[in-house]
Parts: C-alpha cells; sequence; structure tokens
C-alpha cells in the first residue's frame, strides 16, 4: 500500500520568546534523544541566518552536539545551503563529524541562501551569483569525500564518502539529484506546490551512481498532533502566525499562539499561510492518521520527514511522539 522505508525528524531548533540559544539547543537535544527510541531513523537540522527564532545556524556545530548527546540515530543537515560555503569547507566539516560519529553523518544540499538578500552578501561577500554554480559544487563535494579534488584533499573528509542528499522545493532540484543519482528530499512543508511534479521528475529521470542505484526520494510535512483536534489546531496556528511575521519583515522568537488569527491578519495573510502549510497533519491521532495515511498513498515516497515549529517544546515532544506512534503502524 505504502512505499515508505524509513521515517526521520527535521528540527529548526526554535528559539522561544523569553528564551535563549543555549536553551534552544539543549532542547534539540533532548529531543533528538527521544526521535532516536522513538523509532525516527535521521534527525536532521537546517542552516539559517539571520533568524533570532531559529539556533541552528552553525549546523555542523549543532549536529555534532546533538550527535553527541545520541547513540545511533543518524544526524544531518537538511541542509547545509552550498552557496554559502566553499565546497572544500563543508568537506571538512563534514569529514571530521563523521570522523567522530562513524556512519551517523548525512549531509543535504540546498542552493537557496537561508536567508534575506542583505545577509546573503554578508555570507557570500562578492560571489552572489554562487547559486549558478551549485551543480558543479555538489560534484566536487563529491571528489573531496573521495580521493580530492585538483590536487587538494579534506583533511578529515577525503575517502569517507560521506552521504549527500539534494534538497530542493522547485522542479531544479529533482533534476540534478535524478542526474547525479543522488537521494532527493522535498521541502512540501512550507513549499508544497511543485510536490507531486517534482517526485515523478526524479523517479523518471534518475540515473544509478555509485552511492544509489535505486531511486530515493523524501518528502516534509508538519506535524501538529495533540491529544484533540482543537489542541493540533492551535499549534498550527501559532506557526500560521509565524509566517505571517515573516512575510511582513518581522521574524523573531516564536509566540504563543493568538486565540483568534483573524484578529491579527488579514484575509489575505492567512490565506497565505494556510497554502503554505497545507501539507500538514494536525490534530488527534486519528487525525494525524488518516492525513498521513492518504499523503504516503499520493506520493508512494521512501522517506517521510516530519517538522514542527511550534512555542511548546513539550507540546513538540508529543507531536513528534505521536507522529512515531502512526508511523510505526504504517511502516
Amino acid at each position: 500500500m505504502y512505499g515508505l522505508k524509513n521515517y526521520s525528524l527535521l528540527d529548526l531548533a526554535p528559539i522561544i520568546e523569553g528564551e535563549t540559544a543555549a536553551q534552544a539547543l539543549q532542547n534539540s537535544r533532548r529531543l533528538a534523544h527521544m526521535a532516536e527510541a522513538a523509532g525516527y531513523k535521521r534527525y536532521w537540522l537546517a542552516e539559517h541566518h539571520n533568524s533570532t527564532g531559529i539556533a541552528s545556524a552553525a549546523t555542523s556545530v549543532a549536529i555534532g552536539y546533538v550527535a553527541e548527546g545520541t547513540k545511533t540515530i543518524e544526524v544531518g543537515a537538511a541542509g547545509v545551503m552550498l552557496p554559502n560555503h566553499s565546497p572544500l569547507v563543508i568537506a571538512e566539516h563534514y569529514g571530521t563529524l563523521e570522523s567522530l560519529y562513524p556512519g551517523r553523518i548525512n549531509l543535504g544540499l540546498g542552493r537557496a541562501p537561508g536567508t534575506d538578500g542583505k545577509t546573503a552578501f554578508a555570507l557570500r561577500r562578492e560571489n552572489m551569483r554562487a547559486d549558478d554554480t551549485f551543480p558543479q559544487d555538489v560534484q566536487v563535494l563529491q571528489h573531496y569525500f573521495d580521493e580530492g579534488f585538483d590536487g587538494v584533499k579534506a583533511v578529515p573528509g577525503h575517502g569517507l564518502k560521506v552521504p549527500l542528499w539534494i534538497l530542493g522545493s522547485s522542479l531544479f532540484g529533482a533534476q540534478l539529484a535524478a542526474a547525479l543519482g543522488l537521494p532527493y528530499f522535498f521541502a512540501s512543508h512550507f513549499a508544497p506546490d511543485a510536490l507531486d511534479d517534482a517526485l515523478s521528475i526524479y523517479r523518471e529521470q534518475f540515473k544509478p551512481s555509485e552511492q544509489l542505484k535505486e531511486p530515493y526520494c523524501g518528502a516534509a510535512i508538519n506535524i501538529f498532533a495533540a491529544d484533540t483536534d482543537e489542541e493540533g489546531d492551535a499549534l498550527k496556528r501559532g506557526t500560521m502566525q509565524g509566517f505571517i511575521l515573516l512575510r511582513r519583515g518581522q521574524p523573531g522568537p516564536l509566540q504563543p499562539p493568538v486565540a483568534d488569527l483573524n484578529e491579527f491578519a488579514s484575509p489575505q495573510e492567512i490565506a497565505m499561510s494556510e497554502h503554505v502549510l497545507r501539507e500538514s497533519a494536525t490534530g488527534s491521532e486519528e487525525s494525524v492518521q488518516d492525513f498521513i495515511g492518504k499523503f504516503l498513498q499520493r506520493t508512494q515516497v521512501d522517506e517521510l520527514i516530519l517538522t514542527c515549529h511550534c512555542y511548546s517544546h513539550e507540546a513538540r515532544v508529543k507531536s513528534f511522539s505521536i507522529g512515531a506512534k502512526v508511523l510505526n503502524q504504517l511502516i
């Protein structure tokens, strides 16, 4: 019925209003320990910059902290925004992680800046067309994880063959992942429009590689699971509120959800946030199971990635716990 092989967790290390980045990262490590016990295959952290509500900008450092606090779960970046960095530096960072936590490190790669234009310039300086060379940089990175590139070796890194993944929210990433024979994840948790077409293109155009013989694709959804549908709706409402503030140019630490979005935002803003969060499993365990079952039936993904970017850490833990319970019944 479903092609699901694994399920994983995407964590944005949310900074809650009134708390610190240190507390956010400590919460992430505790959440990873729960995820490991609950059966999640992988724990992903994301690169964002100039975001006062997200603590994982130094993604490799955060991954090392989480990996050190767990034993078996694979930990990775979903992703590293490669145009922000030299491929050699990323090879060294993730080669170091793989050396410390062998067989547990994954490296997802994206070409977006993960931030606003001014911050992207601060990261890239004069190299503002770096996203144009993303395909070539991915291949250079592959060489660094093999025997090196142009006479340069990544130390640590060379010979370690850290698994690479291509991340995307458009058809470009699907085509690149297929051409290079790499696994592919689609960011449908915030950019759902091209999901079905991207998965279809990836599967149709996939070419086997040394890393991967058959296509392997995944998609991300939000999960707002709770004891009741009403509690789940409140969690989702808080995330909608955050998206609206982001679009207004007012990002910040996560705030408690308002009681009524209509008093906080315009109908157009609410419609926008409902659209971007369209792929969300929300409510009680029964409601979540119904949504996930239909999503898996439709997409036939090999891996489902769950994310929950909400105000309460305790509510996040419960939401991911319910998600794992549902998926253990479906896998």
